[in-house]
């Protein structure tokens, strides 16, 4: 599996891409650390990592939304929500469990889908907004 950045993905903010581009690179090293065998190894990184992170990402594509008028800001805002919540449970079941290898493929399947589904198809509805706005 290979998702990787591209420009396209951009919506003309810097920090937001920026923030973007991160979470990919994160996502980047837990695959190639999955191929190498050692996925057990980069899941906790990656979900401790998430938990922080993506609240202060979604906290600033949040407030440019609201900022922007966005109308689909409350189905984006709902998305974030959906995305901490599956993240935590992420978290919580390697608290409990270990990195299990249902754990490590429920982490690439969670992230795997949040990066196809709603940045390059809902971040980038809103990147559209912003350039005709």
């Amino acid at each position: 599996m290979n998702i990787e950045w591209t420009s396209d993905l951009a919506i003309g903010v810097t920090e937001i891409d920026e923030q973007h581009k991160e979470i990919f690179r994160r996502f980047d090293r837990l695959l190639t650390a999955c191929n190498e065998g050692k996925g057990n190894e980069e899941v906790l990184k990656l979900l401790l990592f998430l938990e922080d992170y993506v609240k202060e990402h979604f906290a600033a594509e949040e407030q440019l939304q609201k900022g922007s008028n966005y109308p689909d800001y409350p189905a984006h805002k709902a998305q974030h929500v959906a995305f901490i919540t599956d993240v935590h449970k992420l978290t919580d079941s390697f608290r409990s469990e270990g990195a299990t290898l249902p754990l490590v493929i429920q982490t690439n399947r969670t992230l795997a889908n949040w990066l196809i589904q709603h940045i390059k198809k809902v971040d980038t509805a809103f990147a559209k907004y912003l350039r005709e706005k």
